[in-house]
């Protein structure tokens, strides 16, 4: 429990454990870290934004919002290599946008 930072290393005692709270379990979840690294705009966001898979952890690919992340995980939560978020080849609209432009362009 304290690689997930739920409890402190000298916390490790019946008491403490029965007196964990929902909000540090909830706390803990990839869908809040996401919203509170600043990665999304809201809750609902972030959510979205792991489910259509443009979110990982460390290498790994995340798509559950529920992903307990642990704490030397939480640092490397970032945007996928494929996300048109991150690094990505831009995504349906992006090209939509620049195909326009580009007949644009060519008419003058």
């Amino acid at each position: 429990m304290s690689r997930y930072g739920l409890l402190e290393d000298d916390e490790l005692e019946l008491d403490a454990v029965l007196q964990l709270s929902t909000q540090k379990l909830l706390d803990r979840r990839l869908q809040t870290k996401v919203y509170k690294q600043g990665l999304a705009k809201s809750i609902h966001h972030a959510r979205v934004l792991i489910r259509q898979r443009h979110i990982r952890v460390g290498s790994q690919l995340v798509n559950v919002p529920s992903f307990n992340v642990r704490t030397a995980s939480e640092k490397h939560i970032d945007f996928s290599v494929n996300s048109p978020y991150g690094q990505g080849k831009p995504g349906r609209v992006a090209k939509k946008r620049a195909a326009s432009r580009a007949a644009a362009d060519d008419e003058e």
